[in-house]
């Protein structure tokens, strides 16, 4: 839904005019009257009579046509300002050295359009849009990394885990279940009578008659030793007659 509503004869130049108009080109209905409120200038005040106009044309137009309108919904489409006649008042106004200005008395044409449709996007929103985008990507990817990084230790842990796992060691022998057949085997055995010893039976009787032999050499070690030479020396004199008796024996 557009509206137009137009201004004409306004005093003033249309230089002075645009100045206000350029502030309110493209801005929504409310923002652009508070706008004017707030301006210091002669055709400030004018130019808001001409939106109000235009405001006041839409919602009209809206009903005529049995459509649904909110105002606070309207931006200004299109606003410019035209230059009017000088209505053939010329003065002369005195000049410095003697020279003389001429006076015009200007007049404008204000328009002002206004449209209910979807706004475009000015240049500072697309920009904004594009770098919030590039913002997600940026932290969709982080997010992806971060993943990919967690997930990663797992699978280091997995193959650590199957690493340090107890390897079956070649040497030892691994366990076997019995079968019929060794079963019966030693059922036989252990009914056969049993006519010799044992062999660990063996094995400690003659450990134990080491530990006799050992004992007995041990006692005439120290019998040996405790001899003194006296003891020694008693049969000395024994000896020494027999081998005198031997040589007189070989001399005759």
């Amino acid at each position: 839904m557009e509206a137009i509503a137009k201004t004409k004869y306004l005093k003033g130049s249309p230089r002075k005019a645009r100045l206000v108009i350029d502030l309110i080109r493209g801005q929504n209905v409310s923002r652009a009257l508070s706008i004017l409120k707030f301006t210091d200038k002669r055709a400030a005040d004018p130019i808001a009579q001409c939106l109000n106009s235009a405001i006041a044309n839409a919602t009209y137009k809206a009903e005529q046509q049995n459509i649904a309108i909110d105002p606070d919904d309207l931006w200004i489409n299109t606003c410019f300002v035209d230059m009017g006649p000088t209505k053939g008042r010329k003065r002369m106004r005195p000049a410095p050295q003697g020279r003389a200005y001429r006076e015009q008395r200007h007049y404008c044409h204000i328009t002002i359009q206004v449209t209910s449709d979807e706004q475009p996007k000015t240049e500072k929103e697309l920009r904004a849009e594009a770098a919030k985008a590039r913002k997600a990507e940026a932290a969709s990817k982080e997010k992806g990394k971060g993943k990919k990084a967690k997930a990663a230790p797992k699978k280091e842990t997995k193959k650590a885990k199957a690493e340090t796992a107890p390897v079956a060691d070649p040497l030892v022998p691994t366990p076997v279940e019995p079968t019929a057949q060794d079963m019966n085997a030693a059922a036989d055995k252990a009914a056969a009578p049993v006519d010799e010893k044992p062999m660990e039976v063996a094995t400690v009787e003659a450990a134990k008659a080491e530990e006799a032999k050992a004992e007995a050499e041990a006692a005439n070690a120290k019998s040996v030793e405790t001899q003194t030479t006296a003891t020694v020396n008693e049969t000395l004199p024994a000896d020494e007659k027999l081998q005198d008796t031997n040589e007189e024996l070989e001399k005759q």
